[in-house]
């Protein structure tokens, strides 16, 4: 079942993106809260079964830090870009298309952006849903939500706010970023989950 919940969980979030993002009757400016609702729902929904990562960067930094294997590593790496594609293709057949232009945006600003909140989301995850300090809280939730609201609406502008390679994927397929930019959100996003888990065991060795 963890698996099929890292595919619903992924799949809701990109949904979600593509439907509050792409014209027609895209969301505006409240398309990022609408963005940071389902994620944390969605993490309470399934982060008692798999741990509600929904992000290949998060599953990173979750083996890094030592609580999934590298076999479930790869398996949650595969749902969660299924479940991506899954959700643009409905996209693009309710919506019609996706953008007719895409985004041009610097790629170093792009790095830049999307490695800092990569990192801020992954660390806050694994602060608030993997620390025995923290253990059987009722907030990882609303956390790890609000670290992707902020995201959304600080660097939104500059990168599109993906902080995750399978919603990068899915932008590019939403014609939202260029396919040949998509190396930079892949890079940057997992480059942001590996260091968090650095940082993070070394906060807590233990």
């Amino acid at each position: 079942m963890k698996f099929l919940t890292e595919f619903i969980g992924t799949f809701f979030l990109v949904l979600t993106i593509g439907m509050t993002v792409v014209e027609p009757d895209s969301s505006g400016v409240l398309a990022p809260l609408a963005i940071a609702s389902i994620l944390a729902v969605m993490v309470y929904a399934g982060g008692h079964i798999s741990g509600g990562h929904y992000n290949p960067a998060v599953s990173l930094a979750v083996f890094m830090r030592g609580r999934l294997g590298i076999l479930n590593l790869l398996f949650y790496w595969i749902v969660q870009i299924l479940g991506g594609i899954v959700a643009a293709f409905l996209v693009l057949y309710v919506k019609g298309g996706g953008a007719e232009v895409p985004a041009e945006p610097h790629v170093l600003h792009v790095l830049l952006a999307e490695f800092i909140f990569t990192f801020a989301l992954c660390y806050v995850v694994l602060n608030v849903a993997t620390s025995k300090k923290t253990a059987g809280n009722s907030y990882f939730g609303l956390a790890i939500g609000g670290t992707i609201l902020a995201g959304a609406l600080s660097m939104g502008p500059v990168s599109g706010a993906a902080f995750n390679p399978s919603v990068a994927i899915a932008l590019s397929m939403l014609n939202l970023s260029p396919w040949h930019n998509l190396w930079v959100y892949i890079v940057a996003t997992l480059i942001g989950g590996a260091v968090a888990a650095i940082i993070f065991k070394l906060s807590e060795p233990d």
